[in-house]
């Protein structure tokens, strides 16, 4: 069964697993253990001692300890309705998933005192589809992701709304329909659950995924389109990249030589007419920008999986130890950092594709202009360049670092504005899978130019199953519906 547990590392691979599987995920022993642990530690101090200083609340801000009971509920329900200011748009169920499955695993740790029964309800959430409606903005970072958590969190009191089998309805209403009844939150559970940056690790953990396999669907399509266009191998050359050392560009060269081999096109006429420094450079530098990528991406997953295994918190407590420390230990830098990091290593990557684009429908090496079948009454393909230009253009807006600290009022700081990174890194990604998407449909276009004569068996694999979503281009027709498939098929094709 799966579970999650504090003494099993989750990584991206782990988290993808638990993101798929048919079954109920659950807390493991250890994972309960702690947390009953933690929230029965965290009751005790909280409770004022004879000859001992009274504490009035686990953390500095907006201290409850010391009211009653009924109040204190209240006040915990308050808090999560104050915060609960997010604006649209609205967060994807796939990313709302991610965020219940990451704040759960976050709280399993044993460190932030929540009672077992909190966790055990946001894993149900998880098991029953039941996604709270969250919205993108309202982070800054300071404090964790305080408004989408605040949404996150409210349909355990039965306030908000969710996402259920298709239908937004009221959270009160699906607790009714499963049985459950609201939460009660005891002391400082509000402050925990706002705490953290789930919402910002949602994005970036998916991003993140979708870019390794991009990094993948470049080199293929790249090695595609260099060898319809007639572009010299030997910029691939080991000794090449051995001697300039950086790991990554060495093993694109190494993979691109790989489904380069057993190509019939390099001895073809119109291929041997040129000459390697004659060569554009989009097609002459891909290990360089792609291993560049590579080695940038494999930098984030680390940090991410870090990430995704620390606990963040104003205030920790380590009940073996007997400690309650303050740590302003909430601000989410590390993960803004390294988004923006992601979205320039991915953004490289289109920009390198859009001109390999621009190459293939110049009407060069012998191949028609624009890719027209009947360049005298069609226009053929020569609008993609413009529009794989366009997503370039956007990309360098939203590859503006977002990770550059603010200050805030008064002690409110440092901002880091790790939500903004996260929603941006995510559309670069975006305009990325379908930026390869429109170089994919142009090489699949140039390679039928270029029968009888035959790709690599990989290469050719690869066009084989792209022609069954996409045709080839006999005369014009409407292209949008065309983009739209070639660029799903980059993000769900199988490119290892």
């Amino acid at each position: 069964m799966p579970h999650l547990s504090p003494t099993q590392p989750l990584t991206l691979a782990s988290l993808a697993d638990l993101l798929r599987t048919k079954e109920a995920v659950r807390l493991s022993p250890e994972a309960e253990q702690r947390i009953t642990a933690g929230n029965v530690y965290l009751q005790q101090r909280l409770q004022p001692t004879a000859g001992a200083e009274t504490i009035h609340s686990f953390f500095t801000r907006l201290p409850d300890a010391g009211l009653p009971p009924t109040e204190q509920t209240q006040w915990q329900a308050n808090l999560l309705m104050s915060h609960a200011a997010g604006t649209c748009p609205e967060v994807p169920t796939t990313l709302v998933r991610r965020m219940l499955l990451l704040k759960a695993h976050n709280l399993s740790q044993g460190h932030n005192g929540v009672a077992l029964t909190t966790v055990r309800r946001l894993l149900d959430f998880f098991n029953r589809d039941v996604w709270p409606v969250v919205y993108e903005q309202g982070s800054l970072g300071a404090y964790g992701d305080q408004a989408p958590l605040a949404h996150l969190c409210l349909p355990l009191l039965g306030l908000g709304e969710v996402n259920y089998q298709g239908y937004r309805l009221a959270a009160a209403d699906v607790l009714g329909l499963f049985g459950w009844e609201p939460l009660p939150l005891q002391a400082q559970e509000g402050l925990t659950l706002l705490g953290g940056s789930q919402f910002m690790l949602a994005y970036t953990t998916e991003a993140v995924e979708r870019a390794i396999r991009l990094l993948r669907a470049a080199d293929v399509i790249a090695a595609l389109s260099t060898d319809v266009f007639g572009s010299s191998t030997q910029p691939l050359h080991e000794a090449l990249h051995r001697a300039r050392a950086h790991a990554g560009p060495i093993r694109v060269a190494a993979r691109l030589r790989q489904l380069l081999e057993g190509s019939e096109l390099p001895a073809q006429p119109w291929a041997q007419a040129g000459s390697p420094e004659l060569d554009p450079q989009a097609f002459r530098c891909v290990p360089q920008v792609h291993g560049a990528s590579a080695d940038a991406l494999a930098y984030v997953q680390q940090v991410v999986e870090t990430e995704c295994n620390a606990v963040a918190g104003q205030a920790l407590i380590f009940p073996d130890d007997d400690l309650l420390l303050h740590g302003a230990s909430l601000p989410g830098q590390p993960l803004p950092l390294v988004l923006d990091h992601l979205a320039l290593a991915v953004a490289g990557l289109g920009s390198l594709s859009e001109r390999r684009t621009t190459r293939l429908v110049a009407g060069q090496r012998q191949l028609p202009p624009y890719l027209a079948a009947e360049p005298a009454l069609n226009f053929g393909l020569l609008t993609l360049p413009h529009s794989a230009a366009s997503l370039v253009s956007q990309n360098k807006q939203l590859c503006s670092p977002s990770s550059l600290t603010e200050s805030g009022v008064a002690d409110l700081g440092p901002l880091s504005a790790g939500a903004t990174a996260a929603s941006e890194a995510r559309r670069v990604v975006e305009n990325v899978e379908q930026i390869l998407g429109i170089e994919l449909l142009a090489a699949a276009q140039a390679l039928d130019f270029r029968r009888p004569a035959r790709s690599s068996p990989a290469l050719e694999a690869v066009v084989a199953a792209f022609r069954e979503v996409v045709a080839f281009v006999p005369h014009d027709r409407i292209l949008a519906p065309d983009l739209q498939r070639a660029a799903r098929f980059v993000r769900e094709y199988d490119w290892a």
